[in-house]
């Protein structure tokens, strides 16, 4: 009777295998992906007749020095105050409800273009209290006054 396997024997692979296993490996990756390699020589071909591929490369070697003037400028009290604003006007632009923002601005530009149309006659006292009578016009001024109304609740709090 045979007697049983006891240690398996792994081959192991000289420097000079290894190399040519590689050399194969990246032998068949060209070839199946040679269109796309074309493609990112083409890139860079024209990357460097533009110079932006200089650029890049001393902008890569320089990181530390770029990295040290893009903190000191992010730490200006004028950036802080841009992205502390912006995330601020984020948060309020979330609280809006969408439809109304759009009825807005769709009002405004509507506005802008009757306000660009030729005044004909002069304004006086009676021909504003007058206009109040436009269902427009007094909607408009409702629409101010409970705006500011609301502005000023949340400015006195």
């Amino acid at each position: 009777m045979a007697e049983p396997i006891s240690m398996i024997k792994k081959r192991v692979l000289s420097e000079e295998e290894l190399k040519q296993q590689s050399l194969e490996q990246l032998k068949d990756s060209v070839v199946e992906h040679e269109q796309a390699i074309d493609k990112a020589i083409d890139v860079l071909n024209e990357l460097y007749g533009s110079g932006i591929l200089e650029a890049t490369e001393a902008l890569l070697k320089a990181k530390a020095k770029v990295a040290e003037i893009a903190l000191h400028q992010a730490n200006r009290p004028e950036v802080t105050n841009i992205i502390n604003n912006g995330i601020a006007a984020a948060g309020a632009l979330s609280a809006i409800n969408p439809q109304h923002t759009a009825k807005l601005l769709t009002g405004i530009a509507k506005g802008l273009e009757e306000a660009g149309k030729p005044q004909e006659e002069k304004l006086t006292i009676f021909s504003l209290l007058g206009a109040l009578k436009d269902p427009d016009v007094n909607r408009a001024i409702g629409f101010g006054l409970r705006f500011l109304k609301g502005l000023g609740k949340e400015l006195g709090e």
